[in-house]
């Protein structure tokens, strides 16, 4: 079954996969101050990818008659998440490296807007709000780099939760006597 498991939870991966780079094509094309959306970037697709990742974990529960390990139940979870991070990593680092480089910088100018917007209205001092354009401005938002390591941390952060769900969904086969 272990077999089994890992198959299936790589295509619940690749489908996460797949669904994360549409959000980003669908941005890119039509409004790409979404890539920049602090609400959409912190809250919504965090949601959404804990609770694909929920789903992961049942449905492999489900095909495996209703009784999961705590190992199942965290490879039922963390397995598709991380596939879907990592495709959706890839194709980002793609995207705006080698096909469209100039798309990287109007986002830059975007998340500027964006957090100036943002410090503007907690009252923030203007000389704070200088100091993080010129951060923002001094780093490559879209280098491989800083996008590897904006994935180790999004892998950490699910891995914890992962570590969470499966604890609430593991359920072992009762002893037979």
């Amino acid at each position: 079954m272990e077999k089994s498991l890992k198959s299936i939870a790589t295509n619940l991966g690749l489908i996460l996969g797949a669904l994360l780079t549409l959000y980003t094509a669908v941005a890119y094309l039509f409004k790409r101050d979404l890539l920049v959306n602090l609400w959409v970037i912190t809250l919504i697709i965090p949601l959404f990818i804990i609770g694909y990742g929920i789903f992961s974990t049942a449905k492999i529960k489900s095909l495996q008659n209703g009784f999961l390990s705590f190992k199942e139940a965290f490879s039922g979870f963390f397995i598709p998440v991380a596939i879907g991070i990592m495709v959706s990593t890839l194709i980002t680092i793609i995207l705006f490296n080698f096909i469209d480089t100039d798309a990287a910088i109007e986002v830059k100018n975007l998340l500027i807007e964006n957090t100036v917007g943002m410090l503007k209205n907690a009252g923030a001092p203007a000389e704070i709000i200088s100091e993080k354009i010129e951060e923002i401005e001094s780093q490559d938002t879209f280098s491989l780099g800083i996008q590897l390591k904006s994935l180790a941390q999004s892998l950490i952060f699910f891995a914890v939760i992962g570590l969470i769900v499966a604890a609430a969904m593991k359920k072992s086969k009762p002893a037979i006597e």
